[in-house]
Order: structure tokens, then sequence, then C-alpha cells
């Protein structure tokens, strides 16, 4: 089999399993939002700005924020009250009908779209169309501080479900549905990116959707296969602790071991920690441009576990010879954490591609 239908058959495996918890089908529709003035936050409330995202380059335009257009929305991707998604587009202001590039900016876990605002403002002051959302459970999708875990936790007992990556995954689908529908935005020219758990959904939503042509995972690709495998899936399953604790219970265990953490992944993301894994879906994200920014010492995202990701996805890129589409950059002692400088590297990135 060769890699186009490689991808095409693991492609459809994936959608099969997306389209295995879903509600019923609803026609994608458009209907008004108004701006969230004090959006929820779940978990440990964070500090009122942000010095990395502040650190994102952005032109210097005297009336800015006079020119800058924001639109609220919510998208139907479902049935059900998961089935809104709240989205947030900035761009500027213009008299011409110019098309121009999109990129898809995706929060952190326990954080919301209002949180990325720096970013948006920032790509947007350069010209971009920039849009982020509230992924499930989170957001104008939360009614509590703990919507997130307690959605986790549900996703095991009932299995109906995958609040975990792949719902939003979903969603980002149907997202790019409505960009590639608007007459202002350059279809081919839609990037993705995201922060830890929105790193994770732009790897996913990447693989699956070749309409996002750009792509910017940060501190969120990992080997999860080779974690358990390895015995270094603590940092990663302490993030969203409580539902491997519901699972040890339920499970009867003294403690959470390897046999509690593959079950929880094949339950609330089936296939996750296997046929799904990074080492077989990145490298599908070839040709189109990739760059992976992680930390070097990320206990959730280690980079010893992505050794045979990052060279299978190195063959795909010099098989479709477009060697310099792929590129890696591990920050030298930094942990899970993304920092001015892979917010700049992500700009350059996104510019030298969208840009041109």
């Amino acid at each position: 089999m060769d890699a186009v239908d490689a991808a095409a058959e693991l492609r459809s495996q994936f959608v099969h399993v997306l389209s295995s918890r879903r509600s019923a089908q609803v026609p994608l529709e458009v209907k008004p939002a108004k701006p969230m003035k004090e959006p929820l936050y779940q978990g440990t409330p964070p500090p009122k700005s942000s010095e990395v995202m502040e650190s994102c380059p952005k032109a210097d335009i005297p009336n800015f924020k006079q020119l800058l257009n924001e639109e609220n929305l919510y998208l139907t991707t479902e049935e059900g009250e998961q089935g809104h998604l709240p989205v947030l587009i900035l761009s500027l202001k213009e008299n011409t009908r110019s098309k121009r590039p999109a990129i898809v900016f995706l929060h952190s876990t326990n954080k919301c779209k209002e949180w990325i605002r720096p970013l948006l403002e920032a790509y947007a002051s350069r010209g971009y169309v920039a849009v982020a959302i509230d992924s499930r459970y989170h957001g104008e999708r939360a009614k509590t501080r703990t919507t997130y875990a307690d959605a986790l936790v549900s996703s095991w007992k009932n299995g109906d479900t995958m609040p975990f990556i792949f719902d939003t995954v979903w969603d980002l689908v149907k997202l790019a549905d409505y960009l590639t529908a608007r007459d202002d935005i350059d279809h081919s020219k839609i990037g993705i990116t995201g922060e830890s758990l929105g790193g994770m959904h732009a790897w996913f939503a990447a693989f699956l959707d070749t309409r996002y042509s750009v792509v910017v995972p940060i501190i969120g690709i990992q080997g999860f296969r080779w974690a358990v495998d390895n015995d270094k899936w603590q940092a990663r399953v302490d993030s969203i602790k409580s539902v491997f604790e519901e699972a040890q219970v339920d499970l009867g265990k003294d403690v959470i071991d390897k046999e509690v953490v593959e079950k929880v992944w094949d339950r609330i993301a089936p296939g996750l920690a296997r046929e799904f894994d990074s080492k077989y879906t990145v490298p599908f994200i070839a040709p189109r441009p990739l760059l992976i920014l992680n930390g070097a010492e990320d206990p959730r995202c280690p980079m010893a576990g992505l050794d045979v990701t990052i060279s299978k996805t190195c063959r795909a890129y010099e098989k479709a010879n477009c060697a310099d589409n792929f590129k890696v950059i591990a920050e030298a002692g930094i942990g899970h954490e993304m920092t001015s400088s892979m917010v700049k590297e992500a700009s350059n990135w996104f510019d030298k591609y969208l840009k041109s």
C-alpha cells in the first residue's frame, strides 16, 4: 500500500471511531453570539495576563483597536449541548475583498478561547484571519470549574463520548467546512496551532483534514504507546488525574498502574495508544509544512518517545521531496511550558508558508 492509500485507510478508520459515539448529524449552522466578558476558567485560575502570549510579533498600527473586526458566533456541529461550537474571529477591517490566510488557535486544558486573544490580535494585525474556539467542555461549553474533569470520568463510566482530544477534532473538521465557505479566506492557506491539549487537537485535526495546510503543534506531540511501555505515563496522567483515579477504583487496583492507563486511553480515546499514536498519524501530515515545538525536558511529551515518530516523519517528507517542510525544535531546559521563543518560531513558520 502506498502512502496515499495508507493515509486514506487510516483516516477512514479514525472517522469511523469519531462517528461511533456521535449524536445525530445536523446541517452546519452559523448563529450569532456575544463576546464573553467573564470567561470561565477551570482548575486553578490563570493569571490575568501572559507575557508569553503577549510576546507574539505584532504590527505597529496606531488605531489598531478601531480597525479590528471581531466576530463571535456558534457553529452547530452535531445535536446536543456540546454540539454548539463557540468561535471567536479577529481580523482587520478592509475595504477590498482580498482573500487572506487564516490560522486556528487552540487553547490548553482548563482555559478557553479568550485566554489566547493576545495571539489572535497579533496575527490579525499582520493580515491574518485569526480564529479560536472553545474545545469540548471548556469555556462557554462548561458550567462549572470541574466540567472537563467530570466529562472525562463520565466517558470512562459510560463510553458514550470522547472528551479527550477526539470530540474536539470532530468540531475542527466542521470548522474547516465553515472557513472554506468564507469569501475573505484563502482556502489553500489555513494554518492550525495549539498549546498542550490544543497542540494535540492541532496534530489530530491536521492528520485527518488536509485543508489545514500549515501545522504547528506546541508541547502537544507525544508517543502514548511509548510512555505506557517505558513507564513514562505519570506526568500525562497527573494532568487529568481524576479519571484515572476513578478507573483505579473501578478496576479494584491499589494504585494507578500501566493496566489502568491502557484501559482509560482505550475507553476515552480508542486507538490513541495504538493505531492512532503519533508514529502512525504524524507522518501523514506530509507534505504540508509541519513544525513541532516541544520542551527538551517535557515529562508529558518525552522527546525519547518521539524518536520513531520523528524518523518516520522525516522519511515521509523526504519521499515527498520536501524535507524542508518538516522541522522539530526541542527547547533546551524547558519542561511542559510554551515559551516566548516557541511563540516566535511558530509566527515565523506561518509567515514563511502562509504569506508567500
